[in-house]
């Protein structure tokens, strides 16, 4: 590659820790690479018009590519067709659009598999109830289901489950992607839910959510919680090991890095393979688990 600059646009879909981690994983492998790179970042906080305007200052800027989270697999489908018209490969990660759009405007998706992480929760789970005896669990979910991913996450999870506990119950599936929100919703739907035996949060903030609720609502020992993407509070919780149980989790740092060293493939032009790029999956189901995590990540990102 001949010595130049390069511009690169990086956008993180909102405040949880998972995406401090992305772009942690991303700066610090700009600064390893040896390419003088300028990164322009922003955090949309989950808002389609602040993407769509984001990315039109990068088009304006006429950046080498675009890294983003999208907000929306439907709604986002303008904002990154516009980058794409202006030949600005777009590297996903994490959300994307829908698999036709994919083709059409997106260079390389980076993403756990959403059904696989999920069934790996239900394992998880599924093992926990077995272990206690509990052969007819109701659970409550906490969802992000905006995203494709979440949907299918939850897809993963219930079908792993009732393969295994073929009486167990969902009694609630609601929206909690932000912790303020997931404690309110986990909190009423223990309310009208005396008899439930778990939540399963989707993401970090509805894990989290549902954790303080249990605690709040004074039912530690009664009801547990399964859930998605590792924090430092997560793991705490998890190493506690009162209310939570089991965590399923992709590293943000990893995933930034990965994305990076693709982005650069990508502008270079030696992307091989397939568009859709795996990443791994990592569990984590006792307190010697979370123990670890959190001596390997003293920085508190994920």
């Amino acid at each position: 590659m001949a010595e130049r600059k390069l511009t690169v646009g990086a956008i993180y879909l909102d405040t949880q820790g998972y995406y401090a981690g992305v772009k942690k994983g991303i700066q610090d492998a700009a600064k390893q690479s040896g390419v003088t790179i300028q990164l322009i970042e922003t955090n949309v906080q989950g808002d389609i018009a602040k993407e769509g305007g984001f990315i039109d200052t990068l088009i304006a800027r006429k950046v080498d590519a675009v890294i983003l989270s999208a907000v929306s697999e439907g709604g986002s489908a303008k904002n990154i067709s516009r980058a794409a018209a202006a030949n600005i490969p777009v590297i996903c990660y994490n959300t994307c659009l829908s698999k036709k759009n994919i083709d059409k405007y997106v260079a390389s998706y980076l993403v756990g598999d959403p059904f696989a992480f999920g069934a790996q929760l239900g394992n998880i789970a599924a093992d926990y109830f077995v272990a206690n005896k509990i052969s007819t669990p109701k659970i409550a979910i906490i969802n992000c289901e905006a995203f494709e991913v979440c949907k299918q996450r939850r897809r993963g999870f219930e079908s792993v489950l009732l393969k295994r506990l073929p009486k167990a119950q969902v009694v609630a599936n609601q929206e909690g992607t932000s912790l303020d929100k997931s404690i309110s919703v986990a909190e009423r739907i223990i309310i009208a839910n005396k008899d439930i035996d778990a939540f399963m949060g989707e993401s970090g903030g509805a894990t989290l959510g549902a954790v303080k609720a249990v605690r709040n609502q004074r039912m530690i020992g009664k009801v547990v919680v399964f859930g998605a993407d590792m924090t430092t509070e997560i793991a705490q919780a998890l190493q506690e090991n009162k209310v939570l149980k089991g965590i399923v989790d992709i590293s943000g740092k990893k995933m930034g890095a990965a994305v990076f060293t693709q982005t650069i493939a990508v502008i270079n032009g030696k992307r091989s393979g397939e568009k859709i790029i795996p990443m791994p999956i990592d569990s984590y189901r006792n307190a010697n688990d979370a123990s670890q995590w959190l001596r390997t990540h003293v920085d508190g990102l994920p």
